[in-house]
């Protein structure tokens, strides 16, 4: 559960270091959650990655602190909470993935950032 104008890891090498939220496309909800597509500003970029400083961009929840119920009745939750950058036609903007992210991603037509990370909850 992620809500407005909360700032965001970002888990992925298209240069920049954090996010900050700025609302959920097509959507009037207040929070966001795993899976779902958001617009974000970047806040602080490498001067050698692909995205530049306060930009405004669209990712994808691949991580969050609060905890999701899955279907068998588990839950899951991470100890930050994190986002990758994507494009227009939903591809992602870096090459890499860093640190694990969650198996629903897939589910919500992620497949790339799933193969690419290093460990899949």
């Amino acid at each position: 559960m992620i809500p407005f104008a909360a700032v965001l890891k970002v888990a992925d090498n298209s240069g920049a270091k954090k996010v900050k939220m700025i609302g959920i496309p097509g959507s009037n909800k207040k929070f966001a959650y795993i899976g779902d597509v958001i617009s974000v500003v970047i806040k602080g970029a490498t001067s050698v990655g692909n995205v530049k400083d306060h930009t405004v961009a669209h990712a994808v929840i691949v991580r969050a602190k609060k905890e999701t119920r899955r279907k068998d009745g588990t839950y899951i939750r991470f100890d930050d909470n994190a986002v990758v950058l994507i494009g227009k036609d939903n591809a992602m903007l870096g090459t890499r993935i860093f640190g694990p992210v969650a198996r629903e991603i897939k589910d919500r037509g992620f497949a790339k950032v799933v193969s690419l990370a290093p460990e899949v909850w």
